[in-house]
């Protein structure tokens, strides 16, 4: 009963996210009608229709994707009619067509006079075009059931969020029909509302068809949304609330990973040798990328005689760039022999929601394989997956059979992918191992002299920040520097510090680090303008000389063009504590982590 009443609150809170926004018109087109014959057939309509939907999608197959596409194209057609017979009522009795026809008497039916079968109609179309985003909630459910297979408590479930939604759209329906009521009484604009809300069906029928709905609103922020879910999470079920990032290094096994869940050190798991891979269960769907990069969407039903990788990442994170050199060279080698790589770029941070970013990241980093960019988590989550990055190799019949987490163990997966190459029919050459030559940010770490962990400057999780009177937040504030020790830092200058990232109001703002690693990295990015910001890196008070960073020269001279991962440090000769300082040189800079290598 729990989990329906929390599946319940999950739906009602969509009201409040972005992803509601595309079927606002249908639902609000029969304002000031009557809530009982239009509204309410309408809004359950939409919640049964999402249950359904979902839950076929969760555990049905190709053919249940091909169905759902089918029915969506109805459902736009149908809409679109919908939305002429608004604007022209007249339009079924001009034009003889039938299926013209039906758009004017679904108008004209789901209207206060009658017609409840004609606006249950309309839900269930509504409810085929709904995709609600896929927050903590959601996510668990449909999670269970991408795992679990068919079962009558995910439909409960689903049907419990569906509800839950239509709650809150049946509220807003509700006080926005007694207001267009009056105002229609007092001020007669009912014929032009009406139209006016056949051409907002008709620019959603547009943006859903073309998918520019998903485009738009993959980049729109979803931590409000989250933040009450999460809350929701801790309070009914806390074995699920894990979702902040952190460091866990492992300098004995050899690898790094950033956890999405508990702080500290997480030893991660070395790859196991056997020829007899045990099977570690049915590898889950790849349904709900927002877009796929490289390839059109793939599903592992279509890859089944294929060996696939399935590979977890994120652009600004250190340890997913220093795995890239293996995971583009594994792609390379054996794509002749039947293993296809798929990266999974779940974002850590706002700006990596940008597809535009994302998409400029995979050339940079030279990633020809194909990329499903996972902005709603919905893979992450259906592999129950809490790393970056996260590797599960998948056999030619679909079944998971070895994972590995971090950094390292490169040989001992690549031996997985030749076994499972081998167990598919290809004829593989044992050995001959991929060998290590990447430079710059994609360099392998010095394990051995890294004593300084990830360290967040926004207020969320930010630790070891030492400034007089500790973080302002969300507010502009004149911080100054402190005497650091190590692994303390400090801002100075006019900063605005929120709860992912800091923002310089001011040129001539600071940032100090004491650390104890051959490579410093910081994660930052321009102001909304997208203006270069120049800046300035000193290590113990003087220029970096033969020390610095990829992403800076000698002077330590260099400029924020984009939101990335940027070296600034790269010590040369032996390893020891060092004083870093950054001066950003023009405002509007955004500071997010550092990371050491």
């Amino acid at each position: 009963m729990a989990l329906l009443f929390l599946a319940f609150l999950g739906g009602a809170l969509t009201i409040a996210s972005p992803c509601i926004l595309p079927v606002l018109p249908f639902v609000f087109a029969g304002a000031g009608q009557s809530f009982a014959r239009r509204g309410l057939p309408m809004l359950l309509g939409m919640a049964a229709t999402f249950a359904l939907v979902a839950t076929l999608a969760a555990f049905g197959g190709g053919w249940a994707a091909q169905a759902n596409s089918i029915g969506r194209g109805l459902a736009l057609a149908m809409m679109a009619l919908f939305g002429l017979a608004l604007i022209w009522p007249g339009l079924a009795e001009r034009l003889a067509a039938p299926v013209v026809a039906l758009g004017g008497r679904l108008s004209a039916r789901a209207d206060a006079q009658g017609g409840i079968g004609a606006a249950l109609l309309l839900g269930i179309a509504t409810g085929l075009l709904w995709a609600p985003c896929a927050g903590p909630i959601l996510g668990i459910i449909l999670t269970g059931a991408a795992l679990k297979g068919a079962s009558a408590e995910t439909t409960a479930l689903l049907l419990a969020y569906g509800l839950g939604a239509a709650t809150s759209l049946a509220l807003a329906l509700l006080v926005g029909g007694k207001v267009f009521s009056a105002m229609k009484r007092s001020l007669g604009f009912g014929e032009w509302a009406r139209r006016g809300f056949g051409v907002l069906v008709l620019a959603a029928v547009a943006a859903i068809a073309s998918g520019a709905d998903t485009g738009v609103l993959a980049n729109l922020s979803l931590a409000g949304t989250d933040k009450w879910e999460q809350a929701l999470l801790d309070k009914f079920a806390p074995s699920h609330a894990d979702h902040a990032s952190s460091v866990v290094a492992a300098p004995d096994e050899g690898a790094m990973m950033m956890k999405s869940g508990d702080a500290g050190a997480v030893h991660a798991q070395p790859a196991r040798l056997s020829p007899d891979l045990p099977v570690e269960g049915v590898a889950p769907p790849l349904t709900g990328a927002v877009e796929w990069l490289n390839s059109p969407p793939l599903t592992l039903e279509a890859l089944k005689g294929k060996v696939v990788l399935v590979d977890f990442w994120t652009y600004s994170c250190i340890n997913c760039l220093r795995t890239l050199p293996y995971i583009r060279a594994w792609a390379d080698k054996y794509r002749d022999k039947g293993l296809v790589v798929i990266g999974v770029h779940a974002p850590e941070f706002a700006f990596e929601r940008d597809i535009a970013n994302v998409k400029r990241a995979v050339a940079d980093l030279r990633i020809d394989y194909p990329v499903a960019i996972d902005n709603n988590y919905a893979i992450w989550q259906a592999f129950d997956n809490h790393y970056w990055p996260a590797h599960y190799f998948i056999d030619a019949q679909g079944r998971i059979r070895h994972h590995h987490f971090g950094e390292g163990g490169y040989a001992e997966s690549e031996k997985v992918i030749q076994d499972l190459l081998a167990e598919a029919g290809a004829s593989v050459a044992p050995g001959q191992m991929v060998r290590d030559e990447a430079a710059g940010v994609e360099a392998a770490p010095d394990f051995a002299n890294v004593r300084s962990p990830e360290t967040y400057i926004g207020y969320a999780r930010a630790e070891n920040f030492t400034s007089p009177g500790g973080a302002v937040k969300d507010q502009p504030h004149d911080y100054s520097f402190a005497d650091l020790t190590l692994n303390q830092w400090s801002l100075k200058g006019d900063w605005v510090v929120g709860e992912e990232r800091a923002d310089l109001v001011r040129a001539g703002g600071r940032i100090a680090f004491r650390f104890h690693a051959r490579d410093l990295n910081l994660v930052l990015g321009p102001g909304v303008d997208g203006k270069p910001v120049r800046f300035k890196v000193t290590i113990d008070g003087a220029a970096p000389g033969a020390s610095h960073g990829a992403d800076v020269n000698e002077m330590g001279e260099g400029s924020v063009t984009s939101d990335r991962l940027y070296q600034l440090v790269r010590q040369s000769g032996a390893v020891r504590e060092r004083l870093f300082e950054i001066e950003f040189l023009d405002p509007d800079a955004r500071a997010y982590a550092f990371t050491f290598g």
